[in-house]
């Protein structure tokens, strides 16, 4: 039985479909990343990185048969690598998201997130209360809190965090500020030559950090860069309260876990 005729239109005809859909993604990702606010932009990723695969896969439509079917192949395979990569480095980010309190800790470190207008973001308020849960039955605690001020933040994160934990009950003699850093890299720096100038070098074997859970992994990562001698790194695992930011969190959290394996060093 003869099957029927190859038409070959057909193919380029959703191939042409394909490539205006991949073309409104990727310009829909530019004017994101260019319009919409600081805290957003970084998200643009992930459409332009769909737009750009529908664009290419779209493109094959117009090659000969044989290579066209070919070079589909290669971009599916290339596809299901990524996709696979993603869910060890998600295995990866979920496994490190635990608390993991060893001995007694002799300081705490808090480290920042968004600061919006009205004052700390949910997944900052997250990590400032599961902080004050611990401070309460640890009351003689010193704590550094960390992070300077992004182009659409009112103030620096870490006054912010200050203010929420002086208002919370904590007395702002106890907490130390490091503003000057704009990432999770330089959290860690700062806080390290912070505490060695002012003179905690005795505590700084004993560091309790405090953040959200699917930020942990790439912690430990960067603190065994950064952190001298023999130390005790135990950690608080805040939750994170909002659907929307857990969800937005953990996507965005494993290219960045990506990004300081290999880029983050001294």
């Amino acid at each position: 039985m003869r099957g029927k005729p190859y038409r070959p239109y057909q193919g380029r005809r959703w191939g042409e479909m394909l490539l205006w859909v991949g073309v409104l993604v990727l310009a829909a990702s530019a004017v994101t990343f260019l319009a919409a606010p600081f805290s957003i932009r970084k998200f643009a990723a992930f459409p332009a990185l769909g737009g750009l695969f529908l664009i290419l896969f779209a493109l094959t439509a117009r090659c000969p048969a044989g290579r066209g079917r070919t070079l589909r192949r290669a971009l599916t395979i290339l596809l299901c690598l990524g996709v696979a990569v993603f869910g060890v480095l998600e295995g990866v980010i979920l496994a490190g998201a635990r608390t993991e309190i060893k001995g007694e800790p002799r300081m705490m470190v808090i480290l920042g997130c968004q600061v919006q207008s009205w004052g700390p973001s949910v997944l900052l308020r997250d990590r400032l209360d599961t902080a004050l849960a611990y401070l309460e039955e640890h009351p003689e605690l010193p704590v550094v809190v960390t992070g300077g001020q992004g182009p659409d933040e009112p103030t620096t994160e870490a006054a912010a965090m200050r203010d929420y934990l002086v208002e919370h009950g904590v007395e702002e003699s106890r907490i130390l500020l490091e503003e000057a850093s704009h990432n999770t890299w330089q959290n860690i720096n700062n806080t390290f030559a912070l505490l060695k100038e002012k003179g905690y070098g005795e505590r700084m074997g004993q560091v309790l950090v405090v953040t959200n859970g699917f930020h942990l992994a790439r912690v430990r990562i960067l603190w065994a860069r950064v952190w001298e001698g023999t130390y005790t790194l135990s950690t608080l695992a805040a939750p994170e309260s909002h659907m929307g930011a857990r969800v937005q969190s953990y996507l965005r959290e494993a290219p960045a876990l990506v990004k300081s394996w290999l880029l983050d060093r001294n």
